[in-house]
């Protein structure tokens, strides 16, 4: 059976996070905490409790969450709170740096941000993400116990 796993990112690095979902996808997983523009737009509209309600919906069925870290993650009170609420359920919990992923222009950035002290943190360029993922996944579901 395929883990199901949530994906927790700055709106920013949508098109870099969307290479890491999709090489997630297409190796028969299972991913939540994608939305597009104007669906966060209207679910910005509805206010904070909204947004908060929408994320654990999100989260509910998984047993990992798989921060991915670009240039502006470390400003997001939303991924701060899909973390604080992952390990509020015993989420499985890494991260991933994707600021040397490509954008749609062809641009990379600089990471800013970390995980908070305990969990592992790759890269995914040099750490070989594509190849790698499941098997950091999986690790930081066994070290949560899930």
């Amino acid at each position: 059976m395929a883990r199901r796993t949530f994906f927790s990112f700055k709106y920013d690095d949508v098109s870099r996070a969307m290479v890491v979902r999709n090489s997630w996808i297409t190796q028969d997983r299972s991913a939540r905490g994608f939305i597009d523009a104007a669906e966060f737009e209207k679910l910005k509209r509805n206010g904070d409790a909204a947004i908060r309600r929408w994320i654990d919906e999100q989260m509910d069925g998984t047993s990992v969450t798989v921060v991915l870290v670009g240039a502006h993650t470390n400003q997001s009170r939303w991924v701060k709170y899909e973390i604080e609420r992952s390990e509020y359920l015993g989420h499985g919990l890494l991260g991933i740096d994707i600021s040397k992923i490509k954008d749609l222009n062809g641009l990379t950035t600089d990471c800013c941000g970390s995980m908070p002290a305990g969990y592992d943190f790759y890269r995914w360029n040099n750490d070989g993400g594509y190849a790698n993922m499941a098997a950091w996944i999986e690790k930081a579901a066994a070290t949560a116990g899930r």
